[in-house]
C-alpha cells in the first residue's frame, strides 16, 4: 500500500509503498478514505514530542471502512465506516484505567506516534477505541471530529458551566469548540494572532460574541479560556483575562515554555491545568452531541502525496479550519 512515512523526526515525510497491515485480535483492517492534520502531527514530524516509533505512519484522525476484522471483534462488521482517534490502546487494568482516566495510562499507545496511522491507504486499529461516525457527516467532514472535536469537547468541560469563555488559538479545535460553547448558550470571545484578520472574522461567523488579537486585552472578565495556541506566553495572558475563581485550560500536548509571573494573577483562586488525551467516553459523548449542534468543520482537503505541504501549511497558519488528506 501507499504511504507517508516518517523516518526521522525533523525530516519531511516520504512516499513509499510498505506491506498493508494484517489485523490482530479485536482489530479492525481500515481502508483509510479520510484523515485529519493536527498541530499533534506537527508536533511528532518536528520532533517536539520524543518517543515515535519510527520507521511511522503518523494520522490520527482516521476515518475508513472496516475491510477485515480479526478475531474476537464484536463491535463493528465489514463494510462499517469507522473514526479512530488519538488514543489507541491502554492496559484497561492500572488504577487509572480503572478510575474512568483511562487518557492517563502510563501504558497508553498513541495512534500515528507508536502506532501507525492515517497517512495511507489502510490502517489497523481496536475495535475497543474505535468510533462509528454519525450518518449526518460525510467522511471528509468528520475527520477533524476525532481530534479537533475531542480535545476541544474534553476541554470545554474542564473549563466548567461559564458564560464568557475565552479561546486562545482559532484553528481546528477552536472553530469546532466555538460551535459547541455557542450551542450551550455561552459567550465566546476568540484571540487570534495578532494580524489574522481573517481568522477572527471566522470566529465571528461561527459566533464569537468577539474576535481580535491575542496580545489584545479582553473586552470583559471571562470566566474560563481555553489554550489551543502551543504558545506558553499565552498562559500569563489568559491568566489576567479570567476572573477571581476563573479557570484557564491548556489543551495542547506540547508548549512552547510558561514565562515567569507574578502571583497575584494566579491569586483569587483562578485554577491553571491541562488536558491529557482523551477517553472513549468524551468521543461517545462528544459523537452523539455533535450532529445537534450541529458541528460543521470547515475542511482543506490535500491527496496523501500532499501531506508534507498540509503539513507546514499548518505549520504557518495558511487556512482556516483544519487539514484533511484524502486517500483515494
Amino acid at each position: 500500500m501507499r504511504a507517508m512515512v516518517m523516518n526521522a523526526p525533523g525530516q519531511p515525510l516520504s512516499l513509499g509503498e510498505v506491506s498493508e497491515p494484517e489485523p490482530g485480535r479485536g482489530q479492525l483492517l481500515l481502508k483509510v478514505q479520510a484523515c485529519g492534520i493536527c498541530r499533534t502531527d506537527l508536533h511528532v514530524v518536528d520532533g517536539d514530542l520524543i518517543e515515535p516509533a519510527v520507521p511511522l505512519i503518523p494520522g490520527h484522525q482516521i476515518v475508513g471502512i472496516v475491510t477485515r476484522v480479526g478475531p474476537a471483534v464484536e463491535r463493528f462488521s465489514i463494510g462499517d465506516r469507522v473514526g479512530v482517534p488519538w488514543l489507541g490502546k491502554t492496559c484497561q487494568s492500572c488504577r487509572f484505567c480503572a478510575s474512568g482516566r483511562e487518557n492517563l495510562c502510563d501504558a497508553a499507545q498513541f495512534t500515528g506516534y507508536q502506532r501507525n496511522g492515517g497517512f495511507a491507504e489502510f490502517a489497523v486499529a481496536d475495535e475497543q477505541f474505535a468510533f462509528a461516525i454519525p450518518e449526518r457527516y460525510p467522511t471528509v467532514q468528520a475527520a477533524p471530529l476525532l481530534c479537533a472535536g475531542l480535545i476541544g469537547y474534553r476541554a470545554l468541560v474542564m473549563a466548567g458551566d461559564v458564560r464568557r469563555l475565552g479561546l486562545y488559538g482559532f484553528g481546528a479545535a477552536g472553530h469546532i469548540a466555538c460551535q459547541v460553547a455557542g450551542h450551550r448558550g455561552r459567550e465566546v470571545y476568540a484571540f487570534t494572532r495578532t494580524d489574522d484578520v481573517k481568522g477572527q472574522e471566522f470566529a465571528r461567523k461561527l459566533g464569537a460574541t468577539w474576535a481580535g488579537g491575542s496580545n489584545s486585552p479582553a473586552p470583559v472578565r471571562l470566566d474560563a479560556a481555553i489554550i489551543f495556541a502551543p504558545v506558553g506566553s499565552l498562559v500569563p495572558a489568559a491568566l489576567r483575562a479570567v476572573d477571581k475563581g476563573g479557570t484557564v485550560v491548556c489543551a495542547g500536548i506540547h508548549m512552547s515554555d510558561i514565562p515567569s509571573f507574578p502571583y497575584e494573577i494566579l491569586w483569587g483562586e483562578r485554577t491553571l491545568r491541562s488536558v491529557a488525551n482523551l477517553t472513549r467516553r468524551d468521543g461517545e459523548e462528544f459523537l452523539a452531541l455533535a450532529p445537534d449542534v450541529p458541528v460543521e468543520t470547515q475542511v482543506n482537503e490535500y491527496p496523501l502525496e500532499q501531506a508534507n505541504q498540509a503539513l507546514d501549511d499548518l505549520r504557518h497558519g495558511r487556512f482556516e479550519g483544519a487539514a484533511v488528506l484524502v486517500i483515494d
